[in-house]
């Protein structure tokens, strides 16, 4: 339900910016690149999570409306992938004995980063400077767990709290994701733009479960990246 108001809206959105595009204050681009991403926060206990990074995607578009000399509103949408690797012992925190298990989540969202950004003209090209907002929406994920008996791959799945008559074979992340966006680049004369992206989630995405409710879990996205682009 969440995703059918979510996606109209954003095409409602990405639509009016196209109609305006007329008056040669907005263009449009496409970008891609890598993302280094990590789940970070607190076990049940309130210990630190010592997770570590995984290689992700994303891809998409974006507007760039200019509201100001050098200054401009840079909306976008991307398909990104995010999540992190956790490695534990079987029997204690030795991680020795081959009783390891090693758990990677990949997590599928639908993105929407509000940028301001200010682009100033830097030798045959222009600097790039912006920051801003992001929402994103659970889009899909599995979760694959290495352990001494073998290996695994489960399916994530959406909810804000799970209750006792959830299946319990699959792993759990709240629907929604929200943070702050910053990044650096730059865009050169031929239209083609890098830039180094860096995101803090600011939303716990860690559903409730319904009997553990004085759990002190807290998991949150973070991550930088890399992207490329082209200006039209």
């Amino acid at each position: 339900m969440k995703t059918k108001i979510f996606l109209p809206l954003v095409i409602l959105l990405l639509s009016s910016f196209a109609l305006q595009a007329q008056d040669k204050k907005i263009s449009f681009g496409v970008l891609g690149g890598v993302n280094f991403q990590n789940l970070n926060g607190k076990d049940a206990g309130g210990d630190k999570l010592e997770n570590k990074l995984i290689l992700g995607l994303h891809g998409g578009v974006n507007a760039m409306i200019n509201i100001a000399p050098d200054f401009y509103f840079q909306p976008g949408l991307l398909y990104s992938t995010k999540g992190g690797k956790s490695e534990y012992d079987i029997l204690s925190d030795s991680k020795a004995d081959g009783l390891t298990i090693k758990a990677v989540s990949r997590i599928a969202y639908i993105e929407m980063p509000l940028n301001l950004l200010y682009r100033a003209q830097l030798g045959n090209g222009n600097v790039l400077l912006g920051f801003g907002p992001y929402v994103a929406l659970g889009a899909g994920g599995k979760i694959k767990v290495d352990s001494p008996l073998g290996s695994s791959e489960n399916s994530i799945k959406f909810k804000n709290k799970v209750t006792s008559s959830d299946p319990d074979n699959i792993y759990y992340y709240r629907p929604l994701d929200a943070g702050a966006n910053i990044f650096f680049g730059y865009e050169m004369p031929f239209n083609i733009f890098i830039q180094l992206n860096a995101q803090l989630g600011l939303l716990k995405i860690n559903p409730e479960y319904e009997g553990d409710e004085d759990s002190e879990t807290i998991i949150k996205n973070t991550g930088f990246g890399l992207s490329v682009g082209y200006r039209f």
